[in-house]
C-alpha cells in the first residue's frame, strides 16, 4: 500500500512539473524591453477596462503605430519556446499581442505574467504549447480554435460561403520552414492536420460579394484576407478600423515595414488582380459581452 501511495505521489509531482514547464520563464524568448512595453500598455489601458473588447483592441493596436515590422520572429526550433516580442511585429503577432493585452486588461490585471499566459493561450492549439506542431500555423485554424476557447467568435462567417480549398502548403513546401527542413519527421503530422482543415473547410466572404460582408463587419473585428494561392488559407491579417467613410485596416504589413492604418479602404484589398480572394472574420469576445 505504501508503495502504491508513493507511485501515485510521484505521478502527481511529475504532472505538476510538466504543467509548470509550459509557463517557465526559462522557456521564453524575450528582451527586458518587451516586458517594459507590455507593462506600460497594461497600466495605460487599465483605466479603460470597461470598454468592449472590440474597442479596446483597436485602441491598443493604434498605440503600436510605427512599430517596426519583423519576419518569422516565432521560428526558434523544434522545442518552440514562447516568443514575446513587442518591439517588432508581423501581421499575426501584431493581432495576437493586441488581443492578449486587451484580454489581460479586461481581466483587471496589469502584471506581465498574466499577459504572457493569455498570449500563450491564443497562439497554441487548445492553449497548450508542445513543440513546433502545436502552434496554430494556419490562421483559419487559429480562428476556429480560438472560437472554441471563447476568445473570438467566428459566427459572423456563417453568413458567407464555405471554402472547398485544399490546405497543404506547409507539407508540400517544407524547405521554406526551417524546423520542417531540419526535422522532416514532423511533416506527416503537419499533413494530417492540413487534411483535417481541408475536410472541415472554413466559412468566408468572397470578394465577389463584399456587400454581404458589409452587413456584418464591425469596428474591431480581426480581418483575415483569404488566399487564391494554392495550398494557402490566409494571406494577411489585421484589425478593422471604422472611419466616417468606411472600413480601413490596422495592420503590420511587409510592404509598409511598420504597424500602420491603410491609406486605402478594406475593399481595395480585394481588387481583381489581388491574390486576396475574400475575407474571414474573427470577432473578439469577452465573457458575457453580447455578440452581434
Amino acid at each position: 500500500m505504501k508503495n502504491l501511495l508513493f507511485v501515485l505521489l510521484l505521478i502527481l509531482l511529475i504532472g505538476q512539473n510538466i504543467s509548470c514547464a509550459q509557463s517557465s520563464k526559462t522557456d521564453w524568448i524575450m528582451l527586458p524591453e518587451d516586458k517594459q512595453i507590455a507593462e506600460e500598455k497594461l497600466k495605460l489601458f487599465s483605466s479603460k477596462s470597461g470598454l468592449p473588447i472590440s474597442e479596446l483592441i483597436t485602441e491598443i493596436g493604434l498605440s503600436f503605430l510605427g512599430t517596426p515590422y519583423v519576419v518569422a520572429s516565432l521560428e526558434n526550433g523544434l522545442d518552440e519556446k514562447l516568443v514575446i516580442n513587442l518591439r517588432e511585429l508581423d501581421c499575426t503577432t501584431f493581432v495576437e499581442n493586441c488581443l492578449a493585452l486587451a484580454r489581460t486588461v479586461k481581466l483587471g490585471k496589469t502584471d506581465f505574467e498574466s499577459f504572457v499566459a493569455e498570449l500563450e493561450k491564443i497562439r497554441y492549439r487548445d492553449g497548450i504549447r508542445n513543440q513546433y506542431p502545436s502552434r496554430l500555423h494556419y490562421f483559419s485554424e487559429w480562428i476556429h480554435n480560438n472560437h472554441q476557447k471563447g476568445i473570438i467568435s467566428e459566427t459572423p462567417n456563417l453568413n458567407g460561403e464555405k471554402s472547398a480549398k485544399i490546405i497543404n502548403y506547409m507539407s508540400t513546401h517544407p524547405t521554406q520552414y526551417p524546423v520542417l527542413k531540419e526535422h522532416p519527421e514532423l511533416i506527416p503530422s503537419i499533413a494530417a492536420k492540413e487534411k483535417e482543415l481541408t475536410t472541415a473547410g472554413f466559412m468566408f466572404f468572397p470578394k465577389e460579394n463584399l456587400p454581404n460582408l458589409n452587413k456584418y463587419l464591425q469596428h474591431g473585428d480581426i480581418i483575415a484576407l483569404t488566399s487564391s494561392i494554392e495550398g494557402v488559407d490566409i494571406n494577411h491579417v489585421g484589425i478593422a478600423i471604422k472611419k466616417s467613410d468606411g472600413f480601413y485596416l490596422l495592420h503590420a504589413p511587409l510592404s509598409g515595414k511598420k504597424v500602420l492604418v491603410s491609406d486605402e479602404q478594406l475593399s481595395d484589398f480585394m481588387k481583381p488582380a489581388s491574390k486576396n480572394n475574400g475575407i474571414m472574420l474573427a470577432r473578439p469576445v469577452f465573457q458575457d459581452e453580447v455578440i452581434q
